[in-house]
């Protein structure tokens, strides 16, 4: 089964996260204090400014990356983040550990040695930039959309692993969902401060 993600809004942007793995984990490095579709094609504006340079997007390529070059890269208008610094030291650790644990294949993380799901979680959780929250939805996109089918990975999702439970990205296939997932998570931090 081929992936098919619709998040960006970007057909570009979706067809890099659909075929690629390291893109997808990327985006979801990104998906904190910016939008969705801003986070998502991040990747995608990566890809078209190494290319630029005769460079490809792969984990060793950007590990390998002068920094303050890459810093540069991240900036440029319109800018990979709202803080591109920062963020495109996280890309550079992440791709670092990607190459050093699992010779730079970000789909080993949930293909080799056949992990179940709570066997996924962990290894997304021992990822830098990646907490509790974010392994358990980036694990649910995977289980949801890119084809994963590790027993148990629902359960190790937790919550977002639930059918239709529009909680997150992971449930993202259209605009309509887009925009059911933005009103959920309002409500939900709603609550969460009058509570």
């Amino acid at each position: 089964m081929t992936p098919a993600i619709h998040i960006t809004g970007d057909a570009a942007a979706d067809e890099l996260l659909s075929s690629d793995p390291l893109a997808l984990l990327v985006g979801m490095l990104l998906d904190q204090q910016v939008a969705l579709e801003t986070a998502f094609a991040g990747p995608h504006k990566i890809t078209q400014r190494l290319a630029a340079s005769g460079r490809r997007f792969d984990a060793a390529t950007i590990a390998a990356h002068d920094p303050d070059a890459f810093v540069a890269l991240c900036a440029e208008t319109p800018a990979v983040h709202r803080f591109p610094g920062s963020m495109a030291a996280r890309i550079q650790k992440l791709c670092t550990t990607l190459v050093d644990e699992w010779d730079g294949d970000a789909a080993a993380l949930w293909t080799r040695g056949e992990p179940d799901g709570a066997t996924v979680l962990k290894r997304l959780k021992a990822l830098p930039g990646f907490g509790e929250q974010k392994a358990r939805i980036f694990l649910a996109l995977l289980g949801k959309q890119y084809g994963l089918t590790a027993p148990g990975w629902r359960e190790a999702a937790g919550p977002y692993g639930e059918a239709g439970s529009l909680r997150s990205v992971a449930d993202i296939v259209d605009r309509d969902s887009l925009e059911k997932v933005r009103a959920n998570k309002k409500a939900a931090k709603a609550a969460a401060k009058s509570g």
